[in-house]
């Protein structure tokens, strides 16, 4: 980062506006930081289940199907609170959405913990949902908020960087209390087993999201939004006050205004089986992000690695050391997504998924029995291990942050809203099938399990090749030409001709 001078703002050769001074960076920064904190709650909420799946399963007695419904109810009320967040962010502002948020995980994260039966278990599990889904909507709104639009999209990014390492910090606490128990299901602190310890632990994030949340200030696009110019007018001058904060104001009203039009003039719907082609393309990006599997490894890894022959202990390292490639491989899509282009990077992750998840069914193809347990003989475990961390590769370096980069620019303004609500909703339904089907269908066979994933993987390649446009570089407003409606040529052509002859 260049140095300004101390008495004068840095001038752009093109346009003469003011940029930040780089002490004012570090606020902006430090905001955008603490905002992305809902984005770890979130990875740490939805993985911390992954090193307690057995101990439940054994504990409370589950088959299949309930231990996959276990897992995967959370999802349930992801969507629930997804749904709702952004209304209620909207009306109440940001920051209480952010407290309650922090509520909805101290609550879940102490219920799981001392739950006495596996509905219990589950009622917590979807309140601890509801909280995912809040965070998922308001720390990603507010980090745009807050931002100068050009640090945007550097600072946007830090939500998909904090998930990533929600996820790892979830998965070393698990392996962490396991391994001192000696085991999920062996008794740790006053007498409480190793698992409940696993879920408890989140009450400590929660607690730091919430006094965090109190120490924010409210963004100033909703104190706008809410007629209050004064009060965003100091936060303004005091996060960056050289920055020009007339144009800002200025800007977010007519956002504002536009998005109030939106609402009543916007519709997803067209002649493409009820939606406009590019609704259809959005939602279909957020199922294949879900189907090719990519949760199973997050939230059943140490099951599945159990499964074929590796001990727990192990099978928690491997959990561990699969998370901290997710976080270096996203930083690695952050670093390209705006060089490359989205579409090259959407390629080249499906041939590395479709490739990996056909070498992992393969090779558990080739598991034994023995004792009651399932193993892989010979070199099958190593493959099917780097088979595994080669697809957490492939997806975090695209289809992983891709898609949501992709999500935020191909919908015309007036219906950005409205479609990415739907698109949001299809990922979190998606997720939840793929969850809740794992446990009875890895049963009945992992190898036809991870070939289904690897299908739905290869097709997704023939679907960005066939259907998804490439954004890179175009403004917002350019949405608009991306999939015109049939014809849209041809008669805009023909009504130029006619208003020519006129």
């Amino acid at each position: 980062m260049t140095q300004d001078t101390p008495t004068t703002p840095r001038q752009t050769p093109s346009s003469g506006e003011k940029t930040l001074k780089p002490s004012t960076n570090r606020k902006v920064i430090a905001l955008a930081i603490a905002g992305a904190f809902g984005g770890f709650l979130f990875g740490f909420d939805s993985s911390v289940v992954n090193g307690a799946v057995n101990a439940i399963q054994q504990e409370f007695g589950l088959n299949a199907a309930l231990t996959g419904f276990a897992v995967a109810c959370a999802l349930l009320g992801a969507a629930l609170g997804a749904f709702f967040g952004g209304r209620v962010a909207d009306r109440y502002g940001r920051i209480p959405v952010m407290i309650i948020g922090a509520v909805v995980f101290l609550l879940s994260s102490l219920g799981s913990g001392f739950a006495f039966g596996v509905v219990d278990l589950i009622i917590w599990r979807v309140l601890g949902g509801i909280g995912i889904g809040l965070a998922s909507v308001v720390a990603p709104a507010y980090i745009a908020e807050i931002s100068p639009r050009n640090m945007r999209g550097r600072l946007g990014s830090l939500q998909q960087l904090a998930i990533t390492i929600g996820i790892f910090t979830a998965l070393l606490s698990n392996a962490t209390l396991s391994d001192n128990a000696g085991g999920a299901d062996a008794e740790f602190w006053f007498g409480l087993e190793a698992w409940r310890w696993m879920f408890l632990i989140g009450a400590v994030p929660a607690i730091v999201y919430g006094v965090i949340a109190f120490l924010l200030p409210e963004s100033p696009r909703f104190l706008v939004l809410t007629d209050r110019e004064a009060d965003a007018r100091a936060v303004f001058n005091k996060v960056w006050p050289d920055g020009d904060v007339d144009r800002e104001i200025r800007d977010m009203r007519a956002s504002i205004e536009g998005d109030r039009r939106a609402k009543t003039t916007g519709s997803l719907r067209g002649s493409s089986f009820g939606l406009k082609p590019i609704v259809w393309v959005g939602i279909t990006l957020s199922v294949f992000q879900q189907f090719v599997g990519i949760n199973v490894i997050f939230y059943y890894s140490t099951t599945l690695w159990e499964a074929v022959g590796f001990q727990e202990r192990d099978s928690h390292a491997i959990s561990v050391a699969t998370s901290v490639t997710n976080i270096l491989v996203t930083l690695i899509a952050i670093a390209l997504v705006d060089r490359v282009g989205r579409r090259p990077i959407l390629l080249f992750g499906s041939v590395g998924m479709t490739a990996s998840l056909a070498t992992m069914a393969i090779a558990f193809s080739q598991s034994i029995t023995v004792d009651g347990e399932l193993s892989l003989p010979g070199a099958w475990g190593p493959i099917a291990l780097v088979a595994a961390n080669v697809f957490v590769i492939s997806f975090g370096a695209s289809w992983g942050p891709v898609v949501w980069v992709l999500l935020g620019e191909m919908f015309p303004n007036t219906i950005r809203a409205k479609a990415l609500g739907l698109a949001a909703a299809a990922q979190w339904i998606a997720n939840f099938l793929i969850t809740v089907t794992f446990p009875p269908m890895s049963d009945t066979s992992l190898p036809l399990t991870y070939g289904m994933y690897a299908l739905f993987a290869a097709l997704s390649f023939w679907f960005v090749m066939t259907k998804v446009p490439e954004t890179n570089g175009m403004s917002l407003e350019e949405a608009n030409t991306l999939l015109p409606p049939k014809n849209a040529a041809r008669n805009a052509a023909k009504a130029a001709a006619r208003a020519t002859s006129k």
